[in-house]
């Protein structure tokens, strides 16, 4: 809390530790405490999404010591580097401290499998929490939080490596260029080059493409694919890597210890226990997006659990971040997937909240700049997928969406297209998301109109959450300076409500 106290100053970390955005936060771990802050913006037609806050108050070379540490394996400890390993899935002491140019995310740091458990317990709470308060809730977690980086990085990179074979394959066939998902590979040339690499034989690539229906059509997609790539296996059997020169399956590290097999088993295991318990109480399961370097893992790890708790409806929600140059292909897969396969498809659409940050690594490490140059393509690239998803939904009752944004234009092309489109509002297809003390403008018109909106409420004992809403209320000071529109409204409003003679608003939910 010391931390916190000099980041914000003494006046405003007094005045937060009384209120927090703009009045409105209610702190606590306890469902009774959490209600009142629920029911009113319910009573307005604002649901919540519980979002379980708490950061460790830590100094940023102490942040960057754990992150250092537990990015880190213990063979790369014991060797002293990692040189075949891609720069962008490592841990650089530069960018340690994953606060840093980040403001409204939470951010979680490594300490042991303990602290792992111990957040699990807590989400589970929120996820009660939830639960107990509302009948249409939602509740929030980071994979961050439930287990050692260290795996998301490397599975993350394997992952990457993974996708690149397959498109440098699709370009010796000829396919280079085309829509990810019209990439289609001969399933006989693809067996004659992984036999010349060494990589299989024909009768072992064969036993590959004839498992679960791959390859069937004479053909193998990227969704084929990634099929091979089994997350429940062992780890050291899952990080296994195609090298190109050597033609070979090579491991990603080279050896790992029995302790690390056993973390990343129990980090799918907390990811277990919190979507079984969502399921059992009705409350949808949000899955954060983070950095680049652990989100593929993130994604396929999510992937996983909507494989297994969407048959019947959509519980589990995965995030897409729209500023990545390749989302529309991710979002696009993961739709055709769930047509597949049969179960319902749960996103959050969202800008992203590493954009600074991201940029900066790239630039500083030297590895391709994974996002979009510009603001504006990212805008474009938001209302690509969330077209897409819109025109599924039109014909599909397995697609669920979250418009998580706080900008107008934004909202107004959903409105517009859920319109063209014949999707209503009491449909409960098509959700809006904003932050608790951002953009109420927005928020509560939508939820008055009847469209299903929500606010993202931090949730958590007051002294431990204190120093992400210290972060989040350096944000909205500067926030508010720029606030001209929303100060115009709520003048405009003021005087309409005098005028008419109904100072005091009645809600009709």
């Amino acid at each position: 809390m010391n931390l916190s106290r000099k980041l914000l100053g003494q006046h405003l970390f007094e005045k937060l530790m009384k209120m927090t955005f703009y009045g409105q936060f209610v702190a606590g771990e306890d469902q009774e405490a959490i209600k009142p802050l629920i029911q009113r913006n319910r009573a307005f037609g604002v649901g919540s999404v519980l979002d379980y806050s708490v950061e460790e108050d830590l100094t940023p070379e102490e942040a960057e010591r754990k992150e250092m540490d537990s990015c880190t394996s213990a063979s790369e400890k014991e060797t002293g580097g990692a040189t075949q390993r891609e720069k962008q899935y490592l841990a650089h002491r530069g960018f340690g401290d994953r606060r840093d140019r980040v403001i409204s995310a939470r951010t979680y740091f490594y300490a042991d499998e303990t602290k792992c458990d111990q957040h699990m317990e807590a989400f589970l709470r929120c996820i009660e929490a939830s639960g107990g308060s509302s009948e249409d809730s939602f509740s929030a977690i980071k994979l961050t939080a439930l287990g050692r980086p260290q795996f998301l990085m490397q599975f993350s990179e394997v992952l990457m490596k993974w996708r690149k074979f397959f498109h440098q394959m699709a370009a010796e066939q000829g396919k280079a260029g085309l829509a990810v998902m019209e990439t289609r590979l001969e399933v006989k040339k693809l067996q004659e080059t992984l036999a010349n690499l060494g990589i299989a034989t024909k009768a072992e690539s064969q036993h590959w493409f004839t498992g679960e229906d791959l390859g069937v059509s004479g053909t193998v997609d990227l969704l084929d694919w990634n099929s091979l790539i089994d997350s429940r296996t062992k780890l050291s059997k899952l990080l296994l890597i195609p090298n190109m020169k050597t033609g070979q399956l090579e491991p990603l590290l080279s050896h790992f210890t029995e302790e690390e097999d056993l973390q990343m088993k129990r980090m799918l295991q907390r990811m277990d226990v919190l979507a079984t318990r969502a399921l059992e109480l009705g409350v949808r399961l949000m899955v954060d997006a983070e950095q680049t370097y652990f989100q593929p893992a993130i994604s396929r790890l999510t992937l996983e659990m909507q494989r297994k708790f969407n048959m019947e409806k959509a519980v589990i929600f995965n995030t897409f971040q729209c500023y990545l140059k390749e989302a529309y292909d991710n979002v696009t897969m993961d739709v055709e997937l769930s047509r597949r396969e049969g179960w319902h498809f749960g996103a959050k659409l969202v800008r992203g909240a590493y954009m600074e940050q991201e940029h900066a690594r790239a630039a500083q490490i030297g590895y391709e700049d994974p996002l979009n140059p510009t603001y504006e393509e990212t805008n474009e690239m938001y209302q690509r997928c969330l077209d897409y998803v819109l025109e599924e939904i039109k014909y599909s009752q397995k697609v669920k969406v979250m418009v998580a944004s706080h900008n107008e234009d934004t909202v107004k092309f959903t409105i517009r297209r859920m319109a063209e489109l014949g999707i209503h509002p009491s449909e409960n297809k098509v959700y809006f998301g904003q932050l608790l003390g951002m953009c109420d403008q927005i928020t509560f018109p939508l939820g008055q109109a009847g469209y299903p909106v929500y606010k993202y409420v931090p949730y958590g004992p007051v002294n431990e959450v204190l120093p992400y809403l210290s972060r989040r209320a350096l944000e909205n000071r500067g926030f508010m300076k720029r606030a001209k529109r929303e100060r115009e409204l709520l003048w405009n409003e003021f005087k309409r409500r005098l005028i008419t003679g109904s100072l005091f608003c009645n809600p009709s939910h």
